[in-house]
């Protein structure tokens, strides 16, 4: 008899939200504006990239609904098309998929940090790299640790934390409107604004709304964990994504509502300079600590995650089979200490806006291929019992298909650098199945 603890619809929703609301919605606006500066077309940039995210939880709920096991686009892929296919997106997922994002979170935690206790004099700007790193690898190491605990205590941990995330953005909504100093910048559009939406610099600064929106497919990664998957994962999928939706485009007026673009221009820290415009440089320097405390949750969805995907591959893989160990608590935590391992790596030798680069360009390669994949499936398989079919199919699938490529085509023609490295990734994922499937003959 299996007596795992498993998740409800609740829960499930609150790692999605806590997936996607992260280091993007409180760091990207400032490379976003570096290329626009419409209000309207910023704000239809986060409209934009939360109806792609809408479309692809669409198809990843009909597609975990009707082959039901952990490990995301890695499970997915290696039955619609092919399991090399399928090792490469679950490659992907370890190296880039969660590894990055965290190693981004943790990165982000740091600049904020850095810039509130250089504010109040505890730390001197000469050492603010230093102490950026020292936040961002005690942050990974707290969660890490944490989520080697049973999946009730993780669960609890995990649900304070989103808790308090979208409270933050409530909080800097209500009171950002409400206190704050207007900018001279206009919501309305207008024939620049319109024809803004059509350049290469709106598809560019796409990847960082898609990235901000990355983890919509959270669920689909702990299938495993869920209550009822079927009915389950596509809500929680669907209702995640949303919620953020929701929230995103607001949060995002209220920055540049409260806040002059030249002084987020370039900047990571957005979110703390919004809120000093608008309470003030005490009331800014909190909202700063717990805008930093509150990306806690974005680590812990991703730390919980992550490791699901590698710890099916270490079944799946002779050579990652060490990988597939669980402790007492049921608990992949092999598969938790590697991850650790790559994000310190990826925290002392990245930038932040490199890592979101590289993440986008990769990831969306692999979601492409997923939300492609219920075309695919439905001809292959017309008989698989589906107890949940995409909503809006086949429109919805085209929209996220259609938004994605367009922006991959622009992030090859403007950051080949980047596009080059997520290529090298994928690659580098080949020749280790390719090892793992000598050893399989030996």
């Amino acid at each position: 008899m299996n007596n795992k603890i498993k998740i409800g619809v609740y829960t499930a929703t609150a790692i999605v939200a806590a997936n996607i609301i992260g280091t993007g919605v409180f760091t990207s606006l400032g490379f976003q504006v570096m290329g626009l500066k419409s209000g309207f077309t910023i704000l239809a940039l986060w409209f934009l990239g939360g109806i792609a995210a809408l479309c692809g939880a669409f198809a990843y709920g009909e597609l975990g609904a009707a082959m039901p096991r952990s490990g995301g686009e890695y499970h997915l892929l290696s039955r619609i098309y092919h399991p090399f296919v399928g090792f490469l997106s679950g490659w992907i997922s370890i190296v880039v998929g969660f590894s990055a994002p965290i190693a981004a979170a943790a990165m982000a935690m740091g600049n904020y940090s850095s810039k509130v206790f250089i504010n109040i004099g505890w730390i001197l700007p000469e050492s603010e790299n230093f102490f950026k790193l020292i936040v961002g690898i005690s942050a990974v190491t707290l969660v890490s640790a944490v989520h080697l605990l049973n999946v009730k205590k993780v669960s609890s941990f995990q649900m304070f934390f989103t808790s308090l995330k979208i409270a933050l953005i409530i909080v800097l909504i209500f009171f950002g409107f409400l206190l704050a100093i207007p900018q001279n910048i206009s919501f309305l559009p207008d024939s620049l604004s319109i024809s803004a939406m059509f350049s290469a610099p709106f598809a560019i600064s796409l990847v960082f709304v898609m990235y901000a929106y990355s983890g919509w497919n959270a669920s689909a990664y702990i299938v495993g964990d869920i209550e009822k998957p079927e009915r389950n994962l596509p809500r929680s999928l669907f209702l995640g994504t949303f919620i953020v939706l929701l929230l995103y485009v607001p949060i995002n007026a209220v920055f540049l509502y409260s806040t002059p673009i030249s002084e987020i221009e370039g900047k990571v820290e957005v979110g703390y300079l919004a809120a000093t415009h608008i309470f003030g440089n005490t009331g800014g320097i909190i909202m700063g600590l717990l805008i930093s405390i509150g990306l806690i949750s974005a680590i812990s969805s991703m730390v919980w995650a992550g490791p699901r995907v590698t710890q099916v591959m270490g079944e799946d893989l002779k050579l990652l089979k060490f990988l597939s160990y669980k402790n007492k608590n049921d608990v992949p935590s092999k598969a938790i200490f590697f991850q650790y391992i790559i994000i310190l790596i990826l925290i002392f030798t990245s930038t932040f806006d490199s890592v979101v680069y590289y993440i986008g360009f990769t990831l969306s390669l692999s979601s492409f291929l997923t939300v492609f994949g219920v075309f695919v499936l439905r001809y292959k398989f017309p008989e698989l019992p589906r107890p949940y079919k995409t909503t809006g199919y086949p429109v919805t699938p085209l929209i996220y298909l259609g938004v994605t490529g367009w922006m991959l085509f622009f992030v090859v023609k403007d950051r080949p650098v980047e596009s080059l490295a997520s290529l090298a990734t994928v690659l580098l994922g080949g020749i280790v199945y390719f090892i793992d499937k000598q050893i399989s003959k030996k």
